[in-house]
């Protein structure tokens, strides 16, 4: 089968595009046939070496996949061959990949693809969903009523939880980069959008939540905590996602002051029970038209090195190329 791997770690240029041996639905692991694939920054951090990881070789890359069940291991309870499936997940703590036409998974990590959801949207949806809804309802404990302030919402995380906190009943400010970008992520279902290329976010912060947000969710890797704590209400709470090697000051007196919490998490350190409650409410809003996955982008398999090169330009290089994520067609 042809997929898209490394034998070293490295720059994109050392991402191979071809034959590798065909794995074997065994256990409780399920061969699904890849129709989607979705590219994630963890994915180039692991590629890189920047995330050390036990890599098997050839590696396959990838996390997240979206596709029809081949095949079945005997112990295999959730599905049979034909159903349609996505997930992530992949890739990590020794697993291999998704970026190949077929990829063998445990069935703890695959969910049902709704009717109506083309492929290439459970595959965008499906690490970015995940991640928001843990952040979201497991960590913050957001409520109707509440005011959540998404920092760099146009990204496929950011634009994810927009979507997810207005499904939960908050009210959302994001700030993105750029006027086309305003108007895009308001049409997502934000109740306000700060352009910060053309205003500073503080005093926009002011008029529109003078008492403070409630949850404030960060998508940047070098996060301003200063202007983080001063902008959150008493006992706000802020969600970390990123910055693995971010070593920002920190205000801890007025942090303490007003009562405030902090969560950091890795989504894919979760427990498969989390992961699956999450992926529950996603395809529940996905099948009801509430939740969209917004692509930035759909290339090919064979482009899986194009990908990664985009994706570490504007993760790393904050390059602003993205505003979404790139998908792959298998």
């Amino acid at each position: 089968m042809k997929a898209a791997y490394i034998t070293q770690t490295g720059p994109p240029e050392v991402i191979q595009y071809g034959d590798v041996p065909v794995p074997e639905a065994t256990g409780s692991r399920v061969l699904v046939r890849v129709k989607a694939v979705a590219v994630n920054p963890i994915d180039t951090y692991i590629r890189s070496g920047m995330v050390p990881m036990d890599l098997p070789k050839p590696f396959i890359v990838g996390c997240d996949l979206a596709g029809v069940v081949e095949a079945v291991g005997p112990d295999v309870i959730r599905y049979e061959p034909g159903d349609r499936v996505w997930g992530t997940n992949q890739g990590l703590m020794g697993r291999q990949g998704t970026f190949a036409e077929l990829a063998c998974v445990d069935e703890c990590w695959l969910y049902p693809t709704p009717p109506r959801v083309k492929d290439e949207e459970a595959a965008a949806v499906a690490m970015v969903g995940i991640t928001a809804h843990l952040g979201l309802v497991r960590d913050a404990k957001l409520q109707p009523g509440e005011l959540l302030l998404v920092n760099g919402a146009s990204g496929g995380v950011g634009s994810t939880v927009v979507q997810l906190g207005r499904v939960l009943g908050a009210r959302v400010i994001a700030t993105v980069r750029g006027r086309d970008r305003v108007d895009a992520i308001l049409k997502l279902g934000a109740d306000h959008a700060i352009d910060s290329t053309a205003v500073p976010v503080e005093s926009a912060l002011r008029k529109i939540a003078p008492a403070g947000v409630n949850v404030w969710w960060e998508t940047s890797r070098e996060p301003d905590f200063d202007r983080v704590v001063a902008a959150l209400a008493p006992r706000g709470r802020m969600v970390l996602m990123a910055g693995r090697e971010a070593r920002p000051p920190f205000p801890v007196g007025p942090f303490y002051v007003k009562g405030c919490a902090l969560h950091g998490f890795v989504m894919f350190m979760a427990h498969p029970d989390e992961q699956r409650d999450s992926a529950d409410d996603l395809n529940a809003w996905l099948s009801a038209g509430r939740l969209r996955p917004r692509i930035d982008r759909i290339l090919s398999l064979s482009e899986t090195a194009v990908a990664h090169r985009l994706q570490e330009e504007n993760t790393i290089g904050k390059s602003g190329v993205l505003a979404g994520k790139i998908v792959l067609r298998a």
